[in-house]
């Protein structure tokens, strides 16, 4: 069955990094876009990044381009999500997930404080 399996989150600094993996499995990875989502507290979930299949065009929601890289290895079946200059409002759990065929992730907890 298909299972997304993400890790790395934690605690961080405002201002540090920390990058997320989403371990895929169950599925033809390379051949599926990929996304991470992040919910906070309160709030609905929201789209924070995509990578299509094949050439991997990445996409950002506004509130993180700049700061944040997707990037996919599908030799390894696995997303990743690079957080830089990591803000308070970027506090929430985020989710690894496989749109088209409604696959989501455990979600893992990020937290940014001092």
């Amino acid at each position: 069955q298909v299972r997304l399996v993400e890790s790395g989150g934690g605690l961080v600094q405002p201002g540090g990094s920390l990058r997320l993996s989403c371990a895929a499995s169950g599925f033809t990875f390379s051949r599926y876009a990929m996304s991470w989502f992040r919910q906070a507290p309160g709030k609905e979930r929201e789209l924070v990044a995509s990578i299509t299949a094949g050439s991997g065009i990445a996409s950002y929601t506004d509130s993180v381009k700049g700061r944040f890289t997707i990037s996919r290895d599908n030799a390894k079946d696995t997303v990743y999500l690079q957080m830089m200059r990591a803000k308070p409002e970027d506090t929430a759990v985020y989710y690894c997930a496989q749109i088209s065929g409604n696959y989501w992730g455990q979600g893992t907890q990020v937290t940014v404080s001092s």
